[in-house]
């Protein structure tokens, strides 16, 4: 199961690459009147399930869980729910490439951490360090770097416009 759980585990930055990356073919292929960001955050979802399945193919769970679980999982579960709080399903998924006008968020966590939500998925990864072998959390990890160093050079000029 390594090489199939480990594809799973990757398999969500190929398209979030595509979608930073070509905003318009995304908005054009979701079409007049369908949301990107609502579309997006569908098959992210269904993504997401991939990769957790993938982990839970590789682990062994035990319980309780080590100590340094809970604040982990705790810190970093916060830090994803108030990014999503903030951003709204739009800002959360790629909205402003989409040709959405999204408000600039400087409350907590923003402002003090920087990408909090991909610091906060990190933590979560790395509270199931126990569980689950290292090279599936590292190549996680490295999707989620990969996309922070994508996501760090947004040219405006590159935005998709919505269709109306």
């Amino acid at each position: 199961m390594g090489i199939a759980a480990a594809i799973g585990v990757l398999s969500p930055f190929p398209l979030y690459y595509w979608l930073w990356t070509s905003p318009q073919t995304w908005v054009a292929l979701c079409g007049k009147g369908r949301d990107p960001c609502k579309v997006m955050s569908y098959v992210a979802h269904f993504l997401k399930l991939i990769q957790f399945l993938s982990l839970f193919s590789v682990s062994t769970i035990s319980w309780p869980p080590p100590l340094y679980f809970w604040p982990l999982i705790a810190f970093g579960q916060f830090l994803n729910f108030r990014v999503y709080q903030l951003l709204g399903e739009s800002g959360t998924y790629y909205g402003v490439r989409f040709g959405k006008n999204i408000p600039w968020v400087t409350e907590f966590p923003f402002g003090y951490i920087k990408d909090p939500q991909y610091v906060g998925s990190i933590l979560s990864l790395f509270a199931c360090l126990s569980w689950v072998p290292f090279l599936y959390i590292f190549l996680w990890t490295l999707g989620y770097v990969f996309m922070i160093h994508v996501e760090s050079t947004e040219d405006p000029a590159t935005r998709a416009k919505l269709l109306s």
